[in-house]
């Protein structure tokens, strides 16, 4: 179901004008834009940052390894389903990946900067693009599975996007989210990156089970290479001028050793393990 941001009524139908108020979403750059006020809201963010990182995802151990465990996740707890629809999809990389591994699977993606769509049309060729606020997502009971893979912490109001999640996916359905994950790896990268917090899985699940969800499974991932960012993002954060991007320019032979190392912790969570900590944390929780 399509839910009208201006009366909030629920409809069907292939047009987004509503048929009790006549609201109509605009449209820039070919896609619907249902929160045009945050356009220009961007607290420092550059949408530059948009073409740097559609470049680096592509090779870099973090973005594949991520990209890798969120795919096995979605085929394991969530098959067989009609659809998918990511929150912050930025470039679309992860919808990429999805559209490649799972071909009958329709997608969408949403982000509140319209910049990161220029790079992900490039590389969907069967996905809807949203420009729209997390805290106000207009679907009712829509979606087989919603993700959200490293969007809660750059809200303020995270309870709010979950609860959204909530009311946006149907029942039998779920969502999948990764988070950075244990407070004391707080750093000038976080700040950087405009993150409002790191989580413990305490606060992730207690979070997720109030907006409604039945928590299903959870790991930890980047746990072997953890002590290695805790000092990096250390020695990091004592220079006197910072580069948010610094940490993914990395030698190509370091990057495929870290990407064996991250490969090796895959298996172990194939395996059956969850592991207790890491840098990022992921939680598979579903809507009964």
């Amino acid at each position: 179901m399509k839910l009208c941001l201006a009366c909030e009524k629920q409809f069907n139908g292939g047009s987004w004008e509503c048929p009790s108020c006549g609201y109509s979403p605009g449209i820039g750059s070919g896609h619907w834009i249902f929160a045009p006020e945050m356009t220009e809201r961007r607290h420092g963010f550059d949408p530059a940052h948009f073409g740097i990182l559609a470049k680096i995802e592509e090779t870099h151990w973090w973005f594949l390894s991520r990209r890798a465990l969120i795919l096995w996740v979605l085929r394991r707890y969530f098959s067989p389903l009609k659809n998918f629809f990511e929150i912050g999809c930025g470039t679309g990389f992860i919808l990429s990946g999805i559209q490649e591994a799972i071909p009958d699977l329709s997608l969408s993606g949403s982000d509140l900067f319209i910049e990161g769509f220029a790079y992900a049309g490039k590389r969907l060729s069967r996905a809807s693009l949203f420009q729209m606020d997390a805290r106000r997502i207009p679907f009712r009971e829509e979606f087989d599975v919603i993700g959200a893979f490293d969007v809660l912490e750059h809200v303020e109001e995270d309870e709010e996007v979950l609860s959204q999640l909530f009311k946006a996916v149907k029942r039998g359905g779920g969502i999948i989210v990764t988070v950075p994950q244990h407070p004391f790896l707080w750093s000038t990268q976080d700040r950087y990156s405009f993150h409002k917090r790191r989580y413990t899985r305490k606060e992730l699940i207690r979070k997720v089970e109030k907006a409604g969800f039945t928590n299903l499974w959870w790991t930890s991932f980047v746990s072997l290479l953890m002590p290695m960012m805790f000092l990096s993002r250390l020695a990091r954060s004592r220079k006197d001028e910072f580069d948010v991007f610094e940490e993914f320019r990395i030698e190509r032979s370091l990057n495929r050793v870290l990407l064996n190392i991250m490969s090796a912790e895959f298996l172990m969570i194939r395996k059956g393990l969850s592991l207790p900590v890491g840098g990022s944390l992921l939680l598979v929780a579903i809507k009964v």
